[in-house]
Order: C-alpha cells, then sequence, then structure tokens
C-alpha cells in the first residue's frame, strides 16, 4: 500500500505496461502513461486503436489482464470499489432514462450514491447551472437535443465531485458548433479542480482542450506531449507540392539538405523542413524546374495535429485502417 500512497501523490493516474486482448487480438499492447493531477489529457486515435478497452480497463469494466493501473492511488484490481467512487464517466452512447426528467434523472444518480439530501439538491443546482440547464430541470430526457443530453451526461458524471472524469468521445455526432459548446463546458469541469481523462478522435478537439495528449494507434502509444511538442517535432514548416511527375520530383528532393521527411499524399507529397519554409521553398522549387518538371501546386503551412498524426501512423486518422500506399514513393529518412 505504501508504493500506491505514493503514486497517489505524484499522479492522478498511472499505467504501467497494460495490456487487454479479446482472443487472439490484441486491443491494448504494453501502454504505459501518467496523468497529473489537474490535467486534461487525452487519447487521440482512430476508431479501433484501443481507446475504448483501456478505458474501459481503467474505470473497472473490464478486468486488468496485465500490467498495472492505479486511478487517485487505488489499484484497479485490488482497490475496485475505491477506485469507482473517485471517477466520474461519460460513455460513448448516451446511456439516460428517456422517461426521467432532467432533475429526476441527476436526483436518482445521488440517491444511488447516497448522498445526504440536502447537499444532493445543492449539487444538482450547482451542475444545472454549470451545463446550463437550468430551464429544462422539469424536461423530459427523451425531448432534449443531442447537445443537451452530453450535458446532461457530465453533469450527472460529476454529481459525486469525481477526482477524475472520463470522457470515452464525449462530442461524438455532434455539430461543430455544439461540439464547440461542450469544449467550454469541460474546460469548465476542469477549472473546478477535476482531472479529466478524454478519448476521441477528432484532432481539433485533442488539440484545443489537452495539456498533454498519446496518441495510440493498432494498441500502441506512438508518442505523447503537448500540442506545441508534438507539432514542433515534426519540423519547422511543412511544404506540400503536386507536380507533372511525382516520383521524379521525389527522386531529386531525397537529398535536399533542409527537408527532414517526406510523405506521399493522394495527389502529391508533404516536405517536412527543419527550416523556415518560405527560405527553403525558392531553392525547391529551382532544382525541380531545372529539371523540367511543373509544380501545379504549392502549399506552406505550419503542422496541424492532421499532419502529426499521419507523420507517426503513417495514414489519415480518417482512413479506418486502410494501409498507406507508400510503394509508389520515394521518403527521405532524415529523422
Amino acid at each position: 500500500m505504501a508504493e500506491t500512497a505514493r503514486w497517489a501523490t505524484e499522479d492522478m493516474i498511472l499505467v504501467e505496461n497494460l495490456e487487454h486482448s479479446y482472443g487472439n487480438f490484441k486491443a491494448v499492447d504494453g501502454i504505459s502513461f501518467s496523468v497529473k493531477k489537474g490535467e486534461i489529457f487525452s487519447f487521440l486515435g482512430p476508431n479501433g486503436a484501443g481507446k475504448s478497452t483501456a478505458i474501459n480497463v481503467l474505470i473497472t469494466l473490464l478486468a486488468l489482464q496485465k500490467g498495472k493501473a492505479v486511478i487517485a492511488g487505488y489499484d484497479v484490481t485490488r482497490d475496485p470499489q475505491q477506485v469507482r467512487e473517485s471517477i466520474g464517466i461519460v460513455f460513448q452512447d448516451i446511456t439516460l432514462d428517456r422517461d426521467m426528467t432532467v432533475w429526476e434523472l441527476l436526483e436518482f444518480h445521488g440517491r444511488l450514491y447516497n448522498m445526504p439530501v440536502e447537499k444532493r439538491r445543492e449539487r444538482i443546482d450547482e451542475l444545472l447551472k454549470l451545463v446550463q440547464l437550468e430551464a429544462k430541470r422539469d424536461e423530459l430526457t427523451k425531448r432534449l437535443s443531442g447537445g443537451m443530453k452530453r450535458r446532461l451526461e457530465i453533469a450527472r458524471g460529476l454529481m459525486t465531485r469525481p477526482k477524475v472524469l472520463f470522457l470515452d468521445e464525449p462530442t461524438i455526432g455532434l455539430d461543430p458548433q455544439t461540439r464547440m459548446r461542450m469544449w467550454e463546458y469541460i474546460k469548465g469541469v476542469n477549472r473546478e479542480g477535476t482531472t479529466i481523462f478524454l478519448t476521441t478522435h477528432y484532432m481539433d478537439e485533442a488539440d484545443q482542450l489537452s495539456d498533454r495528449i498519446s496518441i495510440i494507434d493498432h494498441g500502441k502509444i506512438v508518442i505523447t506531449g503537448t500540442s506545441w511538442e508534438l507539432k514542433n517535432t515534426l519540423g519547422h514548416d511543412l511544404i506540400y507540392l503536386e507536380t507533372d511527375n511525382n516520383e521524379r520530383a521525389l527522386a531529386i528532393l531525397e537529398n535536399f539538405p533542409a527537408i527532414r521527411d517526406i510523405k506521399p499524399k493522394t495527389k502529391g507529397f508533404t516536405l517536412v523542413v527543419h527550416e523556415d519554409g518560405t527560405k527553403v521553398l525558392p531553392g525547391i522549387i529551382d532544382r525541380l524546374r531545372a529539371a523540367q518538371i511543373e509544380i501545379t501546386t504549392i502549399n506552406l503551412k505550419k503542422p496541424s495535429m492532421d499532419d502529426v498524426f499521419i507523420f507517426y501512423t503513417g495514414r489519415d486518422i480518417r482512413d479506418e485502417g486502410q494501409a498507406p500506399a507508400r510503394a509508389r514513393f520515394m521518403q527521405a529518412g532524415r529523422r
């Protein structure tokens, strides 16, 4: 127990070498990470990457098969009840009783956890204000919009003032405007002192909300860091090119000193450069023109989280597991 107590003072979540398999399929493959108190920490990855499996182990819905996981100082295997009492959860799928009002749902949840009446009623009022559902307190949940239902689920997850709130794809299926409003509610919850563990496959969501991000793919953590740190690992700038002969263009540019890496795209390719792109671009243009290669498209930009994901996984997050067609292209491995 002394080791668990030490972890509790240093990390709100600590995971070491976590593995989980379904038969012969390894959904989570030896991941390790930690989450500090008060952080918003995100798992970013495509569907099937292992995000939901990992979160279900942490919240004790799935038995831990291999490795170690400690939540708020409690081991998920030895102290599952204490773990459950320390967390709140918002699942991917909406799980509201359709025939309860907003107030009744929160009241019922508080009673399940044996909250005293006065404390329960006070907390309901606080949460309805936080998620801006005060005017809907007597509305049946089945009559709420999708965004309102998500906000109500967040309120329910916060009824017991959890130390950690797990949000598993909380904005899935919501329109962009509602998603942005949800981000504000999540930030508000975090400002109350709640540590947040978020799983998402939305690049902008991880970018805008997270203190730190882990990219997970095929059950493995590929890289972890702040949004700025992850983008910075790619180099200074990105230059996207389309030409009338991409394969020959790549052969010419593979030894260009400022190019760190080359990533194929559907119609062209992206050059990852470790210098100011505006200074590198003229030299690239001169080389290709000297070889009589016509440049049809040029785009210079700073790295985004989409670029980070493609760089470290070799595929777009929307590819849904399809392998990238890299064989057609040459790569400059300057890492």
